[in-house]
């Protein structure tokens, strides 16, 4: 997550699903209060605008024995915030699905591996599709698609960004979520990523197809993104 001056977008979703998800993968409960201790004290000294990301892992299971009761720790690291405004993203398709999409974890061996093809070959990025070439999401961000006021979101396994979920809040009625696949993309107006760590940025091109950086709903995005109130950790 960007943490700005001790805030957060989305917090408590960022908590929520922390806890959410350490009670599937290991059947243990999570205190949300010692995670947002954990990070105070890590930033305590920390002025303007920092990345933070908060592992939770067991160091005592073994992987002969993964079925054992889990006691999870917290790792919380720490790398600079971007400044400025990044460039548009180029997108290389890719058939992929992150194992277990909908839980953040770290097994990111097969998004990263389609990450270096499509960099090796061009591209900033990865856009991952099924065996019939619908869209799920990007390498470590959702995927978004704007057709005429309306803003649209792949329906495939993916993981639900909490960037994605407080747009979703804004926009209201003017966002809805339908199977995309690489043949409808000649028909939209534009396309962005999301992610905690940069909001709303715009794609400017998905494998041979092109789309301008400029279109106003990704301006109106922008803001309402900027417009979420932010959390004190």
């Amino acid at each position: 997550m960007r943490v700005d001056d001790q805030r957060v977008r989305g917090l408590t979703l960022h908590l929520e699903r922390l806890t959410r998800d350490c009670r599937r993968i290991f059947d243990a409960d999570l205190d949300p209060d010692r995670v947002r201790h954990l990070l105070r004290h890590t930033l305590a000294d920390t002025a303007g605008s920092v990345l933070v990301r908060v592992t939770v892992f067991d160091p005592d299971l073994e992987l002969g024995r993964p079925g054992a009761d889990a006691e999870p720790q917290l790792l919380v690291t720490t790398r600079p915030a971007a400044t400025a405004p990044l460039p548009p993203l180029r997108l290389q398709s890719a058939p992929h699905c992150r194992e277990l999409p909908e839980v953040k974890h770290v097994g990111l061996f097969g998004a990263l591996r389609w990450r270096r093809v499509a960099q090796r070959n061009g591209f900033d990025d990865a856009l991952f599709t099924d065996a019939g070439a619908a869209i799920s999401e990007a390498a470590t961000s959702n995927i978004g698609f704007v057709d005429g006021e309306r803003i649209v979101w792949p329906e495939a396994d993916c993981l639900a960004g909490v960037t994605m979920r407080l747009i979703n809040k804004a926009r209201q009625a003017d966002a809805t979520t339908t199977p995309v696949t690489l043949s409808d993309l000649a028909g939209v107006d534009a396309v962005f990523a999301t992610n905690a760590v940069v909001g709303v940025r715009s794609v400017s091109a998905v494998d041979g197809i092109q789309w301008s950086d400029e279109h106003p709903v990704l301006d109106i995005l922008r803001r309402q993104y900027a417009g979420v109130r932010p959390e004190l950790l």
